[in-house]
């Protein structure tokens, strides 16, 4: 599925986030925030190239480990992999930007970046850098630290 970078997210009216430790808890909410797309890549259509720091591989990696966002019952493989060879995901990740701004991304972004040397925007490598890990990891549910959701968001149990 091919979104260009920093185009408007309209994938999903409403963002839903799973708590990654139990994989049991949801909360979903229609954002008051503008979300926009990061690292949407589809075979045939170009994207940025480029290196990227160390530190912001890392970074996102780390953030996917505390993050789970509208997980899907099914999976997307890499179209940009041979078949049979490709590594499948099934979510997102959301980074704050300026206020008001997330940025979505898919979880196969790290894999775009380190098996096909994408480039994400400048701003959403800035975004990644400046995430509060510790306070992300942190907290477990119900009092998900994620600054973009609301204080009466819908709370579940799946």
């Amino acid at each position: 599925m091919f979104y260009e970078d920093l185009s408007e997210y309209d994938y999903q009216d409403d963002d839903t986030f799973t708590d990654s430790a139990s994989g049991f808890y949801g909360l979903w909410y229609r954002p008051a925030y503008t979300r926009l797309n990061v690292g949407w890549l589809e075979a045939g259509k170009p994207y940025a190239t480029g290196t990227v720091p160390a530190a912001f591989v890392e970074k996102l990696k780390a953030v996917q480990r505390v993050q789970w966002m509208n997980v899907c019952l099914g999976v997307h493989e890499c179209d940009l992999c041979p078949e049979g060879e490709a590594p499948e995901g099934n979510g997102e990740v959301r980074i704050p930007g300026e206020p008001g701004i997330a940025y979505a991304a898919p979880f196969l972004i790290t894999h775009y970046i380190t098996a096909h040397g994408y480039r994400p925007p400048q701003a959403f490598i800035d975004a990644v850098l400046t995430v509060d890990l510790d306070a992300w990891a942190s907290v477990r549910w119900p009092d998900v630290p994620f600054p973009w959701i609301p204080e009466d968001a819908e709370r579940m149990s799946e």
